[in-house]
């Protein structure tokens, strides 16, 4: 017998850029949370590559007392995607640790 996975969407609203007061259902992570990035692929109407809307999560502001469930909603992020960068401790310049020492019988 197979199981149904129920899948969990919030409707988001979307600020500047094409889709500026648009709200669409955004699909949930196994968070509760809607992705970090959303990009939308837009046809090119000569056949060319596709043009890619990125949009940035952002806080909704809340009243006098926060929710304890965070609300979200997307910003327009015109510069597109920036390259994302894992935070390794080893990844920092500098921090790579040395070579065997030399050994002082040699």
């Amino acid at each position: 017998m197979a199981e149904t996975v129920a899948v969990k969407s919030e409707d988001t609203p979307f600020e500047g850029g094409p889709m500026d007061g648009r709200v669409l259902p955004v699909l949930l992570g196994i968070t509760g949370h809607p992705p970090k990035t959303y990009r939308i692929p837009v046809p090119d109407p000569q056949g060319g590559p596709p043009t890619v809307l990125v949009y940035r999560r952002v806080a909704r502001t809340q009243g006098a007392r926060p929710a304890l469930t965070r609300r979200w909603k997307y910003e327009y992020a015109p510069e597109g995607e920036q390259g994302r960068r894992l935070n390794w401790p080893w990844s920092k310049p500098g921090t790579t640790p040395p070579g065997k020492p030399r050994d002082p019988d040699e």
